[in-house]
């Protein structure tokens, strides 16, 4: 499944599709990326479709924790402040940066700004929000100045490999937790095993083996005939309820678009050292997470060059610094690039194009609410699950001979998942690896831009543990 498609020819249907396409396959390359319309709009839906959940999530996560505080019930608008911040950033990616990554308001992010940020800290929500702003616009100047890109390319080439594995197990477990109870928290061993006789659990056992068969007999579009397969499943046996409706109006965020500039103004009026804080950890998380799933994704793509660089990396940054800024103005938290983009690697996505489709996809959503909300978690695990194992693939590509290399990209395969979190695993990779190659003699064999960041990740950590110590 992740082998590139066949170069199209005059004679292929494929080839026709192309052709019709006009100028698209050529201002996105297809050729030289071995890769043709369909398959492009392919990857691009089931791309949508994996993170389709986070249209959703996103809105449940804010208004539950921060909104209804105040305003009533805003789901339907942050629906929209979701979605429309979505398409915008995919679009700049597709267009601009020319990549099949596709963007959101991110998970985790999103529960830090609501829950520790509004709720924890008692900072308003539109001065979070003009915080999210702000961040937005020092990205769009860091990706100016190319500094994030300068990160990418200082990544030694082992721990590439190795977030691209981690990433892989970070989906998986997402799948097999959050998404299906295949595996639940115990007090007496951590994780174990969850209910097996439990209908979501049985149904998500159910799609990994659908999806699984449809995998091994090559069968294109086979993670979203996955999904659909398992979500119908699920709706005619009764575990999941039908879709209520398939068309809606959308609900227009009057009550929290524009809020971000109102909130710069009643910075001062809050605890400007909180919001100093509250501010790093924005930038430091969306740089890092962004910077995680770029190169994980981009190796799995066959993008990073034999410089271990991946081409137009400012490009892609600046899609998620617009997309942040957007998604403020809008109302919504920090938007990310999506480890999910490699379900849409997975079916063949090479070029801009896809994010471009999923782009649309995501500004369409805001009419189909009813019909994606009902898409059951469940039915997409067993992608997430799928994409992990494709993606672990990574790990034949480090030089486990090599304890300064295989150390640091075992603890980045490991932490990623287990702290729930690119960055974090990024942070243990980056200050072992130098320390390591120091040992070994090597240390200038690392680039001095490694050195930097071991040390800003360390004093991270020291940071947050006498902060916790406090």
């Amino acid at each position: 499944m992740s082998r590139k498609s066949p170069t199209p020819t005059k004679s292929s249907p494929d080839a026709n599709s192309s052709s019709k396409a006009g100028g698209i396959a050529g201002f996105f390359e297809f050729e030289q990326l071995g890769t043709n319309f369909r398959t492009e709009v392919l990857a691009g839906v089931t791309t949508f479709v994996t993170m389709a959940y986070i249209l959703a999530v996103n809105p449940d996560i804010l208004s539950q924790a921060v909104f209804l505080q105040e305003s009533g019930d805003l789901f339907g608008e942050l629906v929209f402040a979701t979605a429309i911040s979505a398409a915008i950033a995919t679009l700049v990616m597709g267009i601009y940066a020319k990549y099949p990554f596709a963007l959101a308001p991110g998970m985790g992010i999103n529960a830090y700004f609501a829950f520790s940020v509004v709720l924890g800290l008692g900072i308003d929500w539109r001065v979070a929000l003009a915080a999210v702003f702000v961040e937005g616009l020092i990205f769009i100047a860091m990706s100016l100045t190319k500094m994030r890109s300068r990160i990418v390319a200082a990544i030694p080439d082992c721990l590439k490999h190795a977030t691209a594995a981690g990433i892989g197990l970070f989906i998986a477990y997402i799948a097999l937790t959050s998404n299906s109870g295949i595996i639940v928290t115990s007090e007496a061993t951590t994780t174990t095993l969850g209910n097996l006789g439990d209908p979501n659990t049985l149904m998500a056992i159910a799609g990994i083996l659908i999806t699984a068969a449809f995998v091994a007999r090559r069968i294109k579009g086979a993670l979203l005939i996955g999904i659909l397969a398992t979500a119908l499943l699920g709706w005619i046996l009764g575990i999941a309820p039908w879709p209520e409706g398939i068309v809606g109006f959308p609900a227009f965020p009057v009550n929290i678009a524009g809020q971000a500039f109102v909130g710069l103004g009643q910075v001062f009026s809050n605890n400007i050292w909180n919001l100093l804080a509250v501010l790093f950890v924005f930038l430091f998380v969306d740089t890092f997470d962004t910077v995680g799933t770029l190169t994980g994704v981009g190796v799995k793509a066959g993008f990073v060059d034999e410089k271990g660089e991946l081409p137009r990396a400012s490009q892609a940054f600046m899609a998620d610094a617009v997309g942040t800024t957007v998604g403020a103005a809008l109302g919504t938290s920090t938007v990310a690039t999506y480890i999910e983009s490699a379900a849409g690697v997975s079916e063949g996505g090479r070029s801009g194009f896809t994010a471009i489709v999923t782009s649309v996809l995501f500004a369409l959503a805001i009419f189909f609410t009813p019909l994606l909300s009902a898409i059951p978690p469940f039915a997409t695990a067993p992608v997430l699950l799928i994409v992990g194992v494709l993606m672990a693939g990574s790990i034949t590509e480090i030089d486990w001979n090599d304890p300064a290399e295989s150390i640091p990209s075992f603890l980045t395969i490991l932490f990623i998942p287990l702290s729930f979190s690119i960055a974090e695993g990024l942070a243990v990779g980056f200050i072992s690896y130098p320390i390591l190659k120091a040992i070994q003699g090597k240390a200038h064999e690392t680039d001095i831009t490694v050195w930097i960041l071991a040390a800003v990740f360390l004093l991270r950590f020291v940071f947050l543990a006498l902060e916790i110590g406090a």
